[in-house]
């Protein structure tokens, strides 16, 4: 990681790239937000100054109001107002009553929440989830995550609230509990210790609320616990809970301590894990019997000739026995398929409930049938199914069980990330002069921004900061993927979660709780994991009609059958022993109804999203969304930027030459003061030689010449004025810009300075070139490698930079790179990609620095080096964690591993359905007397769905490219223009 000054302390490591969650947590408080409401009235009538006065002046006195601005020109009146004190409608008639016409314009708000999601089965559960969602007015946007049993609703919060939203999930016959809302960022959960009474429950919150930097608090007055939502710039748990301590007036006593509210993702997924096992065990304890009384025991004479006996008329005990075991198994175990079944019906939808609901019922009560005819007559004989309708259900309910077994493992990598943080951290007071006077051990939830921390050698980092004292070398493997220790001195960041190995070292807090690099990391996957990938639009449009179309094929199988066999198409040889012709035609109905599973085709994409996301973060790449994913597979040709990207980033002047009588260090004061306000690494190098320059010449001094009229030129250089001259620093194109003349003695020290690799920056003053500096940025040890290996893997490769063309060629020939653009403006870098995506290739970016955000956006997958610009990161779509060439590699390849995955998922998903339903139409049957029983399709259905979510867990096992030093590169680039 980089260098982080005084001036950074505050900046995230990582900016949070949730679409919907506006400012960071970080640079605003919610509290004034949620306190305080913005409305806009359009106001016809003003017609002067005066009017716009008169309407602040009668407003801004109304209770509540705490600002007002009125624009005569556009007519419309800003209100910032309290809405526990006022109304809209009270502002609103305040104006009118001063004879202006008023329309209420509202703004609208977005909030943003999390729904844990239950009970869906398949990718039509969660499109009718959606669809329902969609449908609730206030609602924005909504997405649901099948895999991650999740929903994100972007809604007005003025037209519905959390509550409605979850009833609307309800009513569309799924459960839903809240995970977060968008104000939750940072909050702290306390246990009350010495609390007797509400009243005292009541006091200790209003202390809390008068609180700086406290939004809101939430108290339980049953559980005796307290939620604290606050501003971390403001203030911090340890503060609370000396407030509730000082709240007690003797004798009484309070005191308060973290408390950590139980995990609820896991709770619910052991819950469900554990109800399925129930239900499973439940119903083999009744349909194993069943298949006792009916499969084995019959062939087995004489142990089962008493299940012959007649009870009455024709029903023999076995009969009656079956059918009891059965109807538990059917109505009680079997009743969650109904409740589904219902609800997906009364949406206008189908789904895997209802195939199992009518599989299940045809055989039941057709079961049922027998049994009543048998009973009221003695000469009808016939076959029962009970036990297709037992062991159906019973093997479904395992398959589910396997499933969510399985499905809990996709995110064990996510679940690794969120415990790398220690329980504990040492934290120091120190005296005015800085330095230590005593060491405490308290949770690393209360830890503050600002706190001063000790880590010694071995202990985990707890939150990130920026070292203050000390030297080591710290293991961020975990976070990154690279397993050499970083060395890390005074000035350099550190993250939380990463492991300090051989020094002891002091570290300022910069960032707590949900600020972190780590949580934001997860924040980050668990946001890809939601998000559908473009591929899952197969499986989304085969659904739609894969219900319907299975029910219709089981009926044409049936009626195919008995026709058949009533007609004498078939040999009545072919019917088994105590069946008739419309028992075997509805066995192989059945059969086809339960064989054909649309969850495998769900699970199919998410699954593998989930595991992909989860393993690229825990090695280093930051994947943004199945999007992301997906197109990474498809990219031909990758642009890369040359500074930081391809070079290490930092930049130094390696020689100087000056053109005139201005002594060198003047000079080059001239151009640090224009370069001051700048932040390409470029200008960074030039303030840094000034500096050192000064220290040779005996000034410490750090302050730059003042300058005046900054202004950057894309792709050219910096101009201003400084101490009354036109300084102007940049490439030979600003001095063109600016009609400088370029003496030959010029030209000759800039080609060179190119030729060497190095970049050539004039230094004009009053529009005549003065000198001239050498800067050198060395290349990145693993930048040629990793170029090889792309051209190996059929990916050409292509340098854009705003650098000069001799510079540029010299470094794309090192790292053996074919085709460059050079002296290339930020626009004109997107403007490259375009026209590569005009020939039909699919294009990647890689950059770091804000000038490449352009390109980043355009380009189909952007990857931004993890050490660059927030607004790289926030336009790309992966992030590498490392700044390493490598991992460009590994985000490529990954995808590629994945999207062969999703393929290989899907041939499992059809294969059951494309194999299974013709076996189970009986298709082989007149041939090799084969057929699939509905018990044994049941079982075919529900191994489906466990062999693909197995399928998306190989995944874990990927590991980065091997043998990347040994491959060989082609001779010749892929052309491509």
């Amino acid at each position: 990681m980089e260098k982080n000054g005084e001036n950074h302390l505050k900046d995230p490591l990582l900016l949070q790239v949730d679409g919907g969650s506006g400012a960071s947590p970080a640079r605003a408080s919610p509290r004034k937000e949620r306190k305080t409401t913005k409305v806009v009235f359009n106001v016809r009538g003003i017609s002067c100054a005066s009017c716009a006065v008169s309407i602040e002046t009668v407003v801004a006195g109304l209770k509540g109001v705490e600002s007002i601005s009125v624009s005569p020109l556009q007519g419309q009146a800003v209100v910032q107002y309290r809405p526990e004190e006022t109304s809209t409608r009270t502002i609103k008639e305040a104006i009118v009553g001063l004879n202006f016409e008023v329309d209420e314009l509202h703004e609208q708000e977005i909030a943003v929440c999390r729904l844990r999601i239950k009970g869906m089965a398949c990718t039509s559960c969660s499109e009718s989830v959606e669809r329902a969602l969609q449908m609730v007015p206030g609602v924005k946007k909504a997405a649901v995550g099948l895999a991650l049993e999740e929903a994100k609703v972007h809604f007005d919060p003025n037209i519905i609230s959390r509550d409605l939203i979850i009833e609307a999930i309800e009513d569309a016959g799924f459960g839903a509990d809240l995970i977060s809302s968008g104000d939750d960022v940072n909050k702290v959960h306390l246990k009350l210790e010495g609390v007797s009474s509400p009243e005292d429950t009541k006091h200790i919150q209003s202390l809390l609320e008068a609180v700086e930097g406290v939004d809101n608090v939430e108290c339980d007055t049953v559980g005796q616990t307290i939620i604290v939502a606050y501003n971390p710039d403001v203030t911090g748990p340890r503060l609370f809970i000396q407030c509730i301590q000082d709240a007690a007036q003797p004798p009484k006593y309070f005191d308060a301590s973290l408390y950590s509210p139980p995990r609820q993702r896991e709770a619910e997924r052991h819950h469900e894990i554990m109800n399925y096992r129930n239900q499973f065990l439940w119903s083999c304890l009744f349909s194993i019997p069943v298949f006792l009384f009916s499969m084995v025991l019959p062939m087995l004479s004489p142990l089962g000739d008493w299940l012959f006996y007649k009870v009455c008329n024709n029903m023999t005990i076995g009969m009656l026995l079956r059918w009891l075991l059965c109807s538990p198994i059917q109505f009680i175990v079997g009743w969650r398929f109904y409740i589904g079944a219902y609800h997906a019906l009364k949406r206008g939808y189908s789904n895997m409930d209802v195939l199992v609901a009518l599989g299940t019922n045809a055989a039941y009560f057709y079961s049922v049938y027998i049994v009543l005819k048998a009973l009221t007559s003695d000469s009808f004989e016939g076959q029962d199914f009970f036990e297709t309708s037992a062991m159906l259900i019973s093997f479904i309910l395992l398959g589910k069980y396997l499933e969510v077994v399985a499905k809990g493992k996709t995110s064990d990598a996510l679940s690794k990330l969120t415990e790398l943080a220690p329980e504990t951290a040492c934290l120091l007071t120190l005296d005015k002069d800085g330095n230590p006077i005593s060491e405490t051990e308290i949770s690393t939830q209360l830890l503050q921004r600002n706190d001063v921390i000790k880590i010694v050698p071995g202990e985990k980092v707890p939150v990130d900061g920026v070292v203050i004292k000390g030297q080591s070398h710290v293991n961020e493997s975990m976070i990154t993927g690279e397993a050499r220790p970083i060395a890390k001195k005074p000035g350099d960041k550190v993250i939380g979660g990463t492991v300090n190995d051989n020094g002891c070292i002091i570290v300022k807090v910069t960032h707590v709780g949900s600020e972190t690099a780590l949580s934001q990391i997860v924040q980050l996957v668990e946001a890809a994991q939601l998000a559908r990938a473009p591929v899952q639009k197969l499986a989304d449009k085969i659904s739609r009609f894969f219900v319907p179309t299975v029910v219709v094929a089981s009926f044409l199988t049936w009626l195919g059958w008995f026709v058949a066999g009533q007609f004498h198409i078939y040999p009545p040889a072919w019917i088994p022993k105590a069946m008739d012709s419309f028992e075997l035609a509805l066995q192989f109905g059945i059969s086809v109804l339960v064989v054909a599973c649309p969850c495998a085709l769900g699970l199919a994409t998410p699954t593998a999203v989930m595991v992909a996301t989860g393993k690229g973060a825990s090695q280093g790449v930051l994947i943004k969304g199945g999007n992301a994913l997906e197109k990474a597979h498809k990219v031909k040709a990758i642009i890369f930027d040359k500074t930081g990207t391809l070079t290490v980033g930092k930049p130094s002047v390696v020689q100087t030459k000056v053109f005139s009588k201005i002594p060198l260090q003047e000079l080059c004061d001239l151009a640090a003061g224009a370069e001051a306000n700048s932040e390409h690494p470029l200008s960074k190098s030039i303030v840094e030689y000034t500096k050192k320059l000064r220290e040779q010449y005996g000034s410490h001094s750090d302050l730059m010449m003042e300058s005046k009229d900054f202004e950057v030129h894309p792709g050219a250089g910096v101009s201003a004025s400084v101490e009354g001259k036109l300084v102007l620093v940049g490439n030979k194109r600003l001095m063109q810009e600016f009609e400088v003349p370029i003496s030959t003695e010029v030209e000759g020290y800039m080609s060179e300075t190119e030729e060497l690799a190095r970049t050539c920056v004039l230094i004009a003053v009053d529009r005549a070139i003065c000198g001239a500096l050498a800067v050198s940025d060395p290349l990145k040890p693993e930048a040629g490698r990793a170029i090889s290996y792309l051209r190996s893997m059929g990916i050409s490769s292509i340098m854009v930079t705003g650098d000069n063309w001799a510079t540029a060629k010299s470094i794309a020939k090192e790292v053996g790179i074919n085709k460059v653009f050079a002296e290339i403006d930020p626009v004109g870098k997107a403007e490259k990609i375009k026209d590569l995506q005009m020939q039909g290739l699919t294009v990647a970016m890689v950059g770091d620095g804000i000038n490449d955000s352009p390109a980043l956006a355009a380009a189909d997958v952007g990857l931004a080096i993890g050490a660059g610009t927030d607004v790289a990161i926030e336009a790309a779509d992966i992030v590498l964690m490392r700044s390493s060439l490598d991992d460009v590699i590994t985000a490529i390849d990954l995808s590629r591993k994945t999207l062969s995955r999703i393929r290989l998922n899907y041939v499992w998903a059809l294969g059951y359905n494309v194999l299974g339903m013709p076996v189970a139409a009986g298709v082989l049957f007149p041939f090799t007397g084969i057929r699939l029983p509905p018990w044994l399709a049941g079982a075919c259905m529900a191994a489906s769905s466990v062999s693909v979510v197995c399928s998306s867990l190989l995944l874990q096992l990927y590991k980065k490219p091997l043998h990347v030093q040994e491959v060989a590169a082609p001779k010749n680039d892929p052309d491509l223009v």
